[in-house]
């Protein structure tokens, strides 16, 4: 399913806070790689988009599409310029903090308390189970 115009304007709304215009960048359709089998490799449908003046570059081939990988390239490589501009986190970076977070060890005392609130849930839980006594 192509973009949408709604996408497109919101992707050249964030390309103008960027700074970007379409005289700054270099396009260049390259053979697609990965999953995807034999259609992927023989076709030219991943977009390798660079900004002259800082060198910054991106390649995207996150559809079979070359005009939806055309729009999705200038939308990388506007968020990596305001990234490294103003600082922003990204979506991806913060995508990456989140499961870092998630991965991260508890403490003696977070795991302590886990535990002990998971045996009481079982005691709980222990105290409904019908027993034929009644």
């Amino acid at each position: 399913m192509p973009l949408s115009p709604a996408t497109i304007e919101a992707i050249q709304a964030l390309m103008a806070r960027a700074g970007l215009t379409e005289d700054d960048l270099r396009e260049q359709f390259v053979l697609g790689s990965g999953s995807g089998g034999q259609k992927i490799n023989k076709t030219s449908s991943a977009v390798r988009l660079t900004h002259l003046p800082t060198g910054l570059w991106v390649k995207v081939q996150s559809s079979r599409s070359r005009e939806d990988n055309r729009w999705l390239a200038r939308r990388a490589l506007a968020e990596r310029i305001l990234e490294i501009r103003d600082g922003e986190r990204s979506a991806r970076q913060q995508e990456r903090e989140k499961i870092r977070r998630q991965k991260r060890r508890r403490s003696r005392r977070q795991k302590a308390r886990m535990l002990d609130d998971k045996a009481k849930h079982a005691a709980k839980k222990a105290a409904r189970r019908w027993t034929p006594e009644g």
